[in-house]
């Protein structure tokens, strides 16, 4: 099974460009230690929320935009053996090295962790429009959480949508300024859920949002959700570095 390293990034607008460069080369290090394909999406539609959101995650300034990012992995054995092996490789590969590569933005409030698939359905897009989201759920919930994740898959590819992934945490640190339990205050027991869905476009994502609105099968009444949707965060976003092998 594929397993997958999610982040978010607050990054200064100003500094498109260059994360773009400097993705596409250190990306590109992923992909040659044996990653299947990363995706970086700039943040195009993501909303302040009352209890939590993105840019909360990340502690954003006004002057920032949020990118949200993956690394797909064909399984844990080749995640694990890259990742645990980090120290080392940016000695001896310079695009992932910080002083030969730069980060244009401020690592300490970067938010990463480690994920294992629980639902993967549709297929992977030469370009597309991403929503990702973040969700605190209780343990004992992960069977009813994959349920409905599995059967809201046939609306959702109904209205449009090309592929979803719902990742259960595997790895996930603490971080000593920012981290994925922070972002959506998760509470004891809860684990993080790193989430996203493909759509062709901003514009057939939109539709599907306005349609899904009128949808009795989205009605609160209709829906036993096993979490607390206050504290889920959400986004839209443009991909603007897209690698696979």
């Amino acid at each position: 099974m594929s397993n997958i390293d999610g982040f978010v990034i607050a990054v200064p607008t100003a500094n498109k460009l260059q994360f773009i460069a400097h993705a596409n080369k250190g990306d590109r290090a992923f992909i040659d230690h044996g990653a299947a394909r990363v995706v970086e999406c700039w943040g195009a539609d993501v909303p302040k929320g009352k209890t939590t959101d993105f840019q909360g995650a990340v502690a954003a300034k006004d002057d920032e935009t949020v990118v949200f990012s993956w690394i797909e992995w064909p399984d844990k054995t080749a995640r694990d053996a890259v990742m645990g092996r980090m120290d080392e490789i940016s000695k001896t590969d310079e695009r992932l090295n910080p002083q030969k590569n730069p980060m244009p933005f401020d690592g300490k409030r970067l938010i990463y962790g480690g994920f294992e698939p629980i639902v993967e359905r549709g297929e992977e897009a030469a370009d597309s429009y991403v929503q990702g989201f973040v969700i605190p759920v209780p343990a004992a919930k992960r069977e009813d959480y994959r349920k409905l994740a599995e059967e809201a898959w046939s609306m959702f590819k109904g209205y449009g949508a090309l592929r979803v992934v719902e990742a259960w945490e595997s790895d996930v640190p603490e971080g000593q300024v920012t981290d994925f339990r922070r972002a959506v205050k998760a509470e004891p027991g809860e684990k993080i859920v790193f989430s996203f869905m493909e759509w062709p476009s901003r514009e057939v994502c939109d539709a599907a949002g306005e349609k899904m609105m009128k949808d009795e099968r989205m009605k609160p009444e209709n829906m036993q959700m096993p979490f607390d949707g206050k504290r889920m965060i959400f986004g839209g976003f443009t991909r603007v570095v897209a690698l696979q092998k």
